[in-house]
C-alpha cells in the first residue's frame, strides 16, 4: 500500500472552515481555547479515519498484487505443447527404422528453449501459440538434426546426449546418413562447424574467429547460449549436463574460457544477457515476462 500522510489530507477540512470565515467564527465564537482544540482534534480524527478507510478500499483494488510469473510452470506447459506437436508431426511409419531414429532424438526430452522462444516471441506481439507452433517445431527439428550431426564420429564423436546414448550409437551411422538430407535445412551451421573442426589444436586463434564459428553455427539460432555452454563444459560433470563434459578441452577446441578465461567469459555472458533484456524494455512487461525469464535462465542455467 502507498504511504500517505493523512495529516496533509485532514488539514483541508479545517482550511475550508477558515475560508468560510464568517460562519466558522460564529460557530466557535465564545468557545474557550481548550474546547476549540478538542473540537478541532475530533474533526481531524474523523477526517483521518474517513480518508484512511477510503484509501484502504481503493488501494485494495488498485494495488492488488498480481501473481508473480511462474517460469517453471510456463516452460512445462509450453514444452508439453511442443512435444505433442512434434509427436504428431513425426509419426511411426515406413521406412520404420528411419522414423524410429528421428523420434528417438526428437522426443528424447530437452528443455525446448528454442521452440518456446519462438512461441513467446509470437505472443509478445499479440500472436497466438497455434500460429507459431509449426515454426517452433521446425526450429526444434533443425536443432535436433544439428545435434545428431554433431555427435557423429567424424564430427564431435560424442556418446551421450540428453542423458541417453547418442543416435548413431543406437541406430548406427548408416541410418544417420539416410536422414542426412535433413542437414540441408541447417546450411547456416556448416561453415561454423568446418571452421570449428579446423581450429582444433591451433594456438593462434583469436576472438574474431571464435565469434565467426558461433555466429555461423549454433549461435545463428541462439546467440549467447554458446558462451554459457562453453563455461558449463569446464565447470560441470557429464551427469549434471546430460552430455559428455570436458570434451571441448580434450579436443582442444576454441572456446570462450580458453580465450578469455572463466571469469571474463562469465562477464561476457552477463553482458549479452543485459543487452537482451534491454531490447525487451519497451514492451508490455506482462507479455515480455516469458522472454525476460528465458533470457535470465539461459544466462544463469546450470546444465
Amino acid at each position: 500500500m502507498s504511504v500517505v500522510n493523512l495529516n496533509a489530507w485532514a488539514r483541508p477540512s479545517f482550511i475550508i472552515n477558515q475560508a468560510t470565515k464568517p460562519k466558522s467564527w460564529v460557530l466557535f465564537h465564545g468557545v474557550n481555547n481548550s474546547h476549540l482544540s478538542t473540537v478541532i482534534k475530533r474533526r481531524r480524527r474523523v477526517a483521518s479515519i474517513s480518508v484512511s478507510a477510503v484509501l484502504t478500499r481503493e488501494d485494495a483494488v488498485e494495488m492488488e498484487e498480481k501473481p508473480a510469473f511462474n517460469f517453471e510452470s510456463y516452460m512445462l506447459n509450453k514444452a508439453a505443447a511442443v512435444n505433442k506437436a512434434l509427436d504428431d508431426a513425426v509419426s511411426l511409419r515406413d521406412p520404420l527404422r528411419i522414423h524410429e531414429a528421428m523420434r528417438y532424438s526428437l522426443l528424447a526430452g530437452g528443455k525446448r528453449v528454442r521452440p518456446v522462444l519462438c512461441l513467446a516471441a509470437c505472443e509478445l506481439v499479440g500472436g497466438a501459440e497455434t500460429t507459431a507452433m509449426a515454426a517452433a517445431c521446425a526450429i526444434e527439428m533443425i536443432h535436433t538434426m544439428s545435434l545428431i550431426h554433431d555427435d557423429l564420429h567424424c564430427m564431435d564423436n560424442d556418446d551421450l546426449r540428453r542423458g541417453k546414448p547418442t543416435n548413431h550409437k543406437v541406430f548406427g551411422e548408416n541410418i544417420i546418413r539416410a536422414i542426412g538430407e535433413l542437414a540441408r535445412c541447417i546450411g547456416t551451421e556448416a561453415p561454423g562447424q568446418v571452421v570449428d573442426i579446423n581450429c582444433e589444436g591451433l594456438a593462434d586463434v583469436g576472438l574474431d574467429r571464435l565469434e565467426f564459428i558461433h555466429i555461423h553455427k549454433t549461435a545463428a539460432l541462439l546467440e549467447g547460449a554458446v558462451v554459457v555452454d562453453d563455461i558449463l563444459d569446464v565447470t560441470k560433470s557429464s551427469h549434471e549436463l546430460g552430455k559428455t563434459a570436458g570434451k571441448d578441452l580434450v579436443a582442444d577446441k576454441v572456446t570462450y574460457p580458453k580465450l578469455l578465461g572463466l571469469e571474463k567469459s562469465k562477464e561476457f555472458a552477463a553482458k549479452l544477457n543485459k543487452d537482451a533484456l534491454a531490447l525487451l524494455a519497451g514492451f508490455d512487461p506482462v507479455k515480455a515476462a516469458p522472454l525476460i525469464a528465458l533470457a535470465n535462465y539461459i544466462a544463469y542455467r546450470q546444465n
